[in-house]
């Protein structure tokens, strides 16, 4: 081992640092994480020495609100996502599976970002210049204030931004890039982190924005420590199956905006193309007069969102009855059969059964709980819900059908896409008011929602 350099453990999921291996992170408790990195500690104790003496501290009061400067990416489900467009100085983490569409998606930033004569630095350092043409070529034409740069060397890079001076910068990935002050090799956690801070410093310092491309591991995080997470200002997520035609981006963290809030795309030929109405392209498809099929409604920040939840419930050949869930949460299928179980005498222990929400995308939110239950009745009693019906609201251990937020919102997406009929909350029903064109059904129970859909 070089003199003055020693082996330091990192867990590659949250960055805990130890000086040997162990089999158990004690910071995230995920096992076999850690990896051997050798870190040279005189550049460590270089940079404690330095710091500002004549650092100035300023009273609360005393700073004065300035409205956040943003710039639009003319990709409106994108610019929803940020909270209204890119805002100056910020560092933003894009991340998602190979070959989802993430730099594709940036290139198309780039794109519009140019035509309005917004000066961009494009850093690639796992693609060649000609290779980043023919991406080019397929998306459309490009102006001359975009600016191609292959490097891996951070330094290099730090120069280039310093003697061109552009406004947005994307960094395709930050595996690939390095310190030369960090002995580790590129896409280590050591390097991962040092490059994120330089990086940082750069937007923060100069005001440049800058776009910074994450591969996930197979759990489906940004490969490195989650520290990284932390250090942007904002993360975005690719979801959906790369062979699919949609993408969801999805906001994880942002500082200066909702975190709640999705993107949808559809990938074409030439691009990912904005989905304006989610709720119509997830529902396109949906089977007539089939038993065990609803559709329920979900928000996602400010938009509802219509999706198809489908049940299949069959007697099972084994002594174990199998349980599945696609798109949500198996543990919250189990508690919701429970409770059909328990107060409706349903006989479910002896049925497997299978819940799919239709289209590949996945909701956690408890309004959904209404539209599972239902289409679990549904399958089991043979029983086809009316195709022009729609229902939420989160259901209770025992049996109560609970209040959902924004209720009047989903009434009215569901009343612009022709459903006549909705199922939902007692107490949700009694405080929407002045709503015609649309009969509402309030339940307080799921026995007054299984005898909705037995009538």
């Amino acid at each position: 081992m070089a003199k003055g350099r020693t082996c330091v453990y990192f867990c590659q999921n949250c960055g805990y640092e130890s000086g040997k291996w162990l089999g158990q992170c004690p910071g995230c408790r995920e096992w076999n994480t850690f990896v051997e990195e050798f870190v040279d500690k005189r550049s460590v104790g270089k940079g404690k020495q330095s710091g500002n003496e004549h650092a100035q501290t300023v009273p609360l009061s005393a700073i004065e609100m300035t409205q956040d400067k943003r710039v639009s990416t003319n990709i409106a489900e994108l610019d929803r996502v940020l909270g209204g467009g890119i805002v100056q100085g910020s560092l933003v983490l894009v991340g998602g599976d190979p070959g989802i569409g993430k730099s594709t998606l940036l290139l198309q930033v780039c794109q519009n970002l140019s035509k309005q004569k917004v000066k961009v630095l494009y850093i690639s350092g796992e693609e060649s210049l000609q290779q980043i043409k023919i991406r080019a070529e397929r998306i459309g034409t490009f102006e001359d204030s975009l600016s191609l740069l292959c490097e891996t060397n951070l330094d290099t890079i730090q120069k280039v931004i310093d003697r061109e001076k552009p406004q947005i910068v994307v960094i395709d990935s930050i595996q690939t890039m390095y310190n030369e002050n960090v002995a580790s090799a590129p896409g280590s956690v050591s390097q991962v982190r040092e490059s994120t801070g330089t990086l940082m410093q750069i937007a923060k310092g100069s005001g440049i924005s800058i776009f910074i491309v994450g591969h996930v591991t197979k759990e489906g995080v940004v490969a490195g420590p989650r520290v990284l997470e932390h250090m942007v200002d904002t993360v975005l997520y690719f979801e959906g199956d790369r062979h699919a035609a949609y993408r969801i981006l999805r906001g994880v963290k942002n500082r200066f905006g909702s975190t709640n809030e999705i993107g949808v795309f559809e990938m074409r030929q030439n691009g990912l193309v904005e989905v304006e109405n989610p709720s119509e392209f997830m529902l396109s498809g949906k089977p007539e007069g089939a038993s065990g099929s609803v559709v329920a409604c979900s928000m996602e920040g400010t938009r509802p969102i219509l999706l198809e939840v489908q049940a299949l419930v069959c007697h099972t050949n084994f002594g174990i009855p199998r349980r599945t869930a696609a798109g949500t949460d198996f543990n919250r299928v189990n508690l919701l059969m429970a409770v059909l179980e328990k107060r409706l005498g349903l006989q479910l222990g002896n049925c497997d059964a299978y819940i799919n929400i239709a289209g590949g995308i996945r909701m956690n939110e408890p309004a959904i709980d209404l539209g599972i239950v239902l289409s679990i009745i549904s399958s089991y009693k043979e029983k086809p819900i009316d195709e022009k019906t729609i229902c939420f609201g989160e259901v209770g251990l025992s049996g109560e059908v609970r209040a959902v937020s924004m209720a009047e919102q989903r009434v009215l997406e569901a009343k612009k896409l022709g459903f006549d009929t909705c199922i939902l909350p007692e107490v949700c029903r009694e405080n929407i008011k002045g709503i015609s064109g649309i009969k509402l059904v309030g339940v307080r129970t799921v026995k007054d929602a299984m005898d909705c859909i037995m009538r």
